[in-house]
């Protein structure tokens, strides 16, 4: 199935590389130079996910995503230069599922692109929430709720937990794990994933049935 990604960014270079890259990776790409023509492509057409950058002309990839959040349910990638902490928060604070600063690797965005689309289908998000059973998720606001009480997670342990949900019912080795969540540049201990599984299910309580130890094998979330 080709997707269709809506790229808003301003630096022409940029885009032209993003645009041509996704394109010949399968992705039905339309690119566009500001906030306005990146509302109105909204308005136009369906995208399975949108690649914002958040400098730009005439309305910033902030206004759009609030817009965006508004009135639909699709996954929102800034990618930009502003890197400070600050700016990381409120990106995810109007709805961003991913912030990506610049310079970016291609191989990198792509990943992220596909795992969001992934999530976004492959998880049911409906009204910006993901359900199963007890345990309720907005990506949006990275709000964990287990029987309607909020659960506080480390950056990496909601990582690892959309991740397993992600990939349901399938195992996961700790290579994938560490690979996906920490990085492929990460070159620590592997039990790191063994205690951010501990620290998941002691947080996710009744709802920790869910994540499954497969002995000498990995971990997955199973449904």
């Amino acid at each position: 199935m080709e997707y269709k990604v809506l790229l808003a960014e301003d630096e022409k270079s940029l885009r032209d590389i993003v645009s041509t890259y996704l394109t010949r990776k399968g992705f039905d790409v339309y690119a566009v130079c500001n906030g306005e023509e990146a509302i109105m492509a909204v308005e136009k057409n369906i995208y399975d996910i949108i690649i914002l950058d958040i400098m730009m002309p005439k309305k910033s990839g902030i206004d759009v995503c609030k817009y965006i959040r508004k009135k639909y349910d699709v996954p929102v990638i800034f990618l930009t230069a502003l890197n400070a902490e600050q700016d990381v928060i409120n990106g995810y604070e109007v709805g961003a599922d991913e912030y990506i600063t610049k310079p970016v690797s291609m191989v990198i965005l792509e990943a992220k692109v596909n795992a969001l689309i992934k999530r976004y289908k492959g998880l049911l998000i409906r009204d910006g929430i993901i359900r199963v059973g007890d345990l309720k998720i907005e990506p949006a606001r990275r709000l964990v709720t287990v029987s309607e009480k909020i659960i506080t997670l480390a950056p990496k342990e909601y990582e690892l937990l959309i991740y397993l949900m992600e990939n349901k019912n399938q195992i996961l080795t700790r290579e994938q794990i560490l690979n996906h969540v920490w990085g492929p540049e990460y070159d620590g201990y592997d039990r790191a994933v063994d205690t951010h599984i501990k620290k998941l299910r002691a947080a996710l309580i009744d709802s920790s049935y869910h994540v499954v130890t497969v002995i000498k094998k990995g971990y997955m979330w199973e449904e």
